[in-house]
């Protein structure tokens, strides 16, 4: 059976508790390894360097994409946010699953590269659930909420791009869940190409 890690990319609407579901696949699970992203946005209240994101000035990011160093980047409300390519390749290797945590924009740049990749689509409840959970972050203008739900609405449209839509009206049910389709994907003939390709070797042996 192979070893290598599945990609898995999970993209949601702002506020849909997306984060929080990432960390607690990470604290639950041993399995997993979430990549972290590159941003052009600055920290807020509580983030840290090289773990929330590698924060960049505009300046480095748009030196990154012309090396060629990100495997996905975009812009969002202002601000570049893009994926760097070599930790994603070694942890593959590693045989760990890579957790993506990006924007729809990302997920379809990642998929042209990787189409045996994993795609999650995070939600909550309802539209007003979202609002209000945008609301009780404290974190952000009314401008930039209504920016925000202006994007989901638009983001909304991509959906059926997705593998699977996760509803999260509960953070401790939704991980389970999260894991328990991820874990799933191993075992689908795309993800198992080399042991398909062995056992069909083997009975054309033995005919």
């Amino acid at each position: 059976m192979e070893n290598r890690g599945i990609l898995t990319v999970v993209s949601g609407f702002a506020g849909s508790g997306k984060g929080t579901l990432m960390k607690e696949l990470i604290r639950n699970y041993d399995c997993y390894a979430l990549s972290v992203s590159a941003t052009s946005r600055a920290p807020r209240p509580g983030e840290e360097e090289g773990v929330s994101y590698f924060y960049k000035t505009r300046e480095e990011f748009e030196r990154m994409i012309e090396k060629g160093e990100l495997l996905e980047y975009a812009e969002y409300v202002g601000n570049y946010y893009g994926t760097p390519r070599s930790f994603v390749d070694e942890k593959l290797s590693e045989g760990k699953d890579v957790i993506l945590e990006i924007e729809i924009q990302g997920a379809m740049q990642i998929k042209k590269q990787y189409p045996e990749a994993l795609l999650l689509f995070i939600t909550p409840p309802s539209a007003a659930e979202l609002k209000e959970r945008l609301l009780r972050r404290g974190t952000e203008t009314e401008d930039v909420i209504r920016k925000r739900m202006q994007r989901a609405a638009e983001e909304a449209e991509g959906i059926d791009q997705y593998d699977y839509i996760v509803v999260n009206d509960d953070v401790a049910e939704c991980t389970e869940l999260l894991h328990g389709i991820i874990r799933a994907a191993h075992f689908t003939p795309r993800h198992q190409a080399e042991f398909v390709e062995k056992i069909r070797e083997e009975l054309q042996g033995n005919r």
